[in-house]
């Protein structure tokens, strides 16, 4: 195998998986995109920027792949069981979130070892996950009864769970500064202000079509919205709690993430890739073709490196320097 050893890891079965290498040639791009082969039908991806792993669900075969930039490989593949969608990593206290909708658990893994720590239960239909750090606190949407699991990340217990204004919730995003999650709700074209104090939905904001994906930049309390309906972004502010403006991309975006350090949002929402923009001015400031159909988009926090799943071709991509 390319660029290292794979290990498989068992948490309740074992699995296999393949890894190779795949540059891009002919794009002024080439040298900073590579392309690692995981097979399967690769969902969701976030990124712990203390370790620079990446974590790439697949709902399909039940795991979820370890991936190092470094030696761009798969270094393990865990079996988490059940359908895993979403997932999410708390770098402060070392722990991993995977959501399993038909189960309605969460799963938690030590984001050293890997091992199983616990699995939660969340309500049914948890899918879309988010961390708050700050607090150790982990919210759990449910895409199927519109739940909102509120999770203690210390002591990996079930907190509240909390029934949602909408019959449905997407993504997630939460600004542990201000103490909000907002979640968007696909039926209603909305997204739902949950206040963390007040453990309640307080207000809600009409947004684009089919909102889907959902990021908060914590300094300016800046929402984003990925509307997988319709060819434009949209961005509410936090203050007055209305859409304040739509970004125009190249195609409908389900997905989308936020590099903190400088407000620059990465959705799939691009000409066959990914669409940068200027979350400080709300404009289109790149693009970039990966010649697929993009699936899940994180981005590392330190390195600002840019991970967008292919799932049908089961592979992830790695962006620098875009």
């Amino acid at each position: 195998m390319p660029g290292g050893v794979l290990r498989r890891r068992t948490l309740f079965t074992l699995v296999t998986a393949g890894a190779g290498v795949l540059a891009l040639p002919g794009s002024a791009w080439a040298e900073d995109v590579r392309s690692i082969d995981l097979g399967g039908a690769p969902d969701r991806v976030a990124v712990n920027p203390v370790t620079g792993l990446g974590y790439v669900t697949d709902p399909q075969a039940g795991t979820v792949s370890v991936v190092d930039p470094r030696s761009a490989s798969i270094d393990e593949v865990l079996h988490v069981g059940g359908e895993p969608r979403d997932v999410a990593v708390d770098a402060k206290a070392g722990r991993v979130y995977v959501a399993n909708p038909p189960a309605g658990t969460v799963v938690v893994l030590d984001g050293r070892t890997h091992d199983l720590v616990s699995v939660v239960g969340a309500g049914a239909g948890a899918s879309a996950l988010a961390v708050d750090e700050r607090a150790d606190r982990v919210y759990a949407a449910s895409g199927s009864t519109g739940t909102l699991a509120v999770l203690d990340g210390v002591s990996c217990t079930l907190v509240a769970l909390v029934p949602g204004p909408k019959p449905s919730l997407a993504g997630i995003g939460v600004d542990p500064g201000r103490k909000l999650a907002y979640c968007a709700s696909t039926t209603t074209d909305s997204v739902e202000v949950f206040s963390i104090d007040t453990g309640k939905f307080v207000a809600s904001v009409k947004v684009g079509r089919n909102p889907t994906g959902v990021a908060v930049h914590y300094d300016s309390g800046t929402v984003y919205v990925a509307n997988s309906g319709i060819h434009h972004m949209s961005i509410v502010d936090a203050g007055t709690r209305t859409e304040r403006k739509t970004v125009l991309l190249r195609s409908e975006s389900s997905a989308l993430a936020v590099h903190q350090g400088t407000n620059t949002v990465y959705t799939n929402g691009g000409q066959n890739g990914i669409g940068r923009v200027d979350g400080t001015a709300g404009t289109l400031s790149g693009e970039l073709s990966l010649g697929i159909n993009p699936g899940a988009v994180a981005v590392d926090q330190r390195t600002r490196t840019v991970w967008v799943t292919d799932p049908l071709h089961g592979r992830i991509f790695l962006v620098r320097d875009f």
